[in-house]
């Protein structure tokens, strides 16, 4: 008989690495979970989902399920189309997704096809995951982006699930994972406006009155004094001008608030409900969830994350899928790929300005030259369409060769 191979030094040395981090994760998960409570940033009565405690029921006991897992809004709203997807070639299969955020819970509960169950994500600790795992036993767990976390893999490895890592991008992927013939993040913005949002649109384009606007999009903490400074600037110009501020974080929204009263500038904001006057000057976003309707009412969106150093961009399909002139500042980290293509497309699909003064002619320019901005928006609008083309179904398609072809007879069974 062969004897067995001894566990070499490397692999050993990861074991241990792992029950270190396995404890760890035990003991600190109740101090963790304490902490994010009091900070306002766990549910206020769903918080023991946090701790793989269900609050819904498992359909069709002993049948296979499939288990999306994001972390934010951003991972969430990527996952939709392709959860979408899931649930009309297979509707008789369940289907669960989590993600770990207050926001991500408040914009995607809405957002779900009828049938899909909606759990915060637990934490990694052993007992936590353990319990999850073990009530809904999922078949396939689909890890969006960079949600790899110890606990969970070897969880649901062991209670026998296949895993696949479902990353956004198609740069740097590891060996083993997926790789995929397109980027989700092109899909984010290739879903139809409701008809709530509809109406939303249509009341939002008579209170603007056909006034010049630019829009500001996910302003970080800091970026509003620049964005503000070149909107002064503006309105010597185009008295009329309306400015959609939409800051990153609803609780910079005080800071802001507190500006723009120092100033003296004529604002009202958007959960209010204030209808937007001749002498309005900023429309102050500070609610969640509305990016993508907002985008579909202005005619330019400065892309925020992007005017200050440390900062690293942010998703810039959604004003393009809507048609915008989409400008963006100089710091866009890993969004600088998307940029690439999209310019390889159409040199017009997105205007990247080096900073504030930039920022500012680039503005003057679109506001007074329709030809000029009919173009950068068609350009935007063009460039989108080609990159998304069919990625949900491409992606659907191979994570299918690699974990749902084989198990089809039993799902329809």
């Amino acid at each position: 008989m062969r004897p067995a191979r001894a566990a070499s030094p490397a692999s050993r040395g990861g074991w241990a690495l792992y029950e270190l981090y396995r404890a760890a994760s035990r003991a600190a998960a109740p101090g963790v979970l304490l902490w994010r409570r009091l900070q306002g940033l766990e549910h206020p009565t769903r918080w023991p989902e946090r701790l793989g405690r269900p609050s819904a029921a498992r359909p069709r006991p002993g049948s296979p399920l499939v288990w999306f897992h994001a972390v934010s809004l951003g991972e969430g709203m990527a996952a939709l189309p392709v959860v979408r997807h899931c649930v009309r070639l297979h509707p008789d299969l369940p289907v669960l997704l989590t993600t770990t955020t207050l926001s991500s819970f408040e914009v995607i509960k809405d957002l779900l096809p009828d049938g899909v169950i909606y759990q915060f994500a637990p934490l990694d600790c052993p007992n936590a995951i353990d319990s999850f795992i073990g009530y809904w036993k999922p078949s396939l767990v689909l890890l969006l982006e960079s949600e790899l976390w110890p606990n969970l893999i070897m969880s649901a490895a062991t209670k026998g699930s296949t895993i696949q890592a479902v990353r956004f991008q198609l740069l740097h992927t590891p060996p083993g994972i997926i790789h995929f013939a397109g980027d989700l993040k092109y899909a984010v913005g290739d879903v139809h406006a409701g008809e709530n949002q509809v109406n939303e649109i249509n009341d939002l384009q008579q209170q603007f009155s056909n006034r010049p606007l630019w829009m500001a999009a996910s302003i970080h903490r800091g970026e509003e004094e620049v964005i503000l400074r070149v909107h002064d600037e503006l309105v010597k110009m185009y008295p009329a001008l309306l400015l959609i501020l939409v800051p990153r974080h609803p609780e910079d929204c005080k800071n802001i608030f507190l500006a723009l009263k120092k100033e003296k500038v004529n604002f009202v904001l958007r959960s209010t409900r204030e209808v937007v006057s001749s002498t309005t000057r900023v429309y102050m976003v500070d609610t969640l969830g509305e990016l993508r309707m907002l985008y579909r009412v202005t005619p330019v969106a400065v892309i925020g994350g992007s005017f200050l150093p440390g900062l690293a961009g942010h998703n810039i399909s959604e004003a393009a899928a809507a048609g915008c002139a989409v400008v963006t500042g100089p710091h866009v980290g890993h969004f600088y790929h998307m940029l690439v293509e999209m310019w390889q497309i159409n040199p017009l699909a997105v205007k990247q300005v080096s900073g504030e003064f930039e920022l500012l002619q680039t503005l003057k320019e679109l506001l007074g030259d329709a030809s000029t901005l009919g173009a950068r928006q068609r350009a935007a609008k063009n460039a989108f369409s080609i990159m998304s083309d069919g990625v949900v179904n491409r992606v659907w398609n191979l994570v299918s060769r690699f974990a749902i072809d084989f198990q089809t007879d039993t799902w329809n069974s």
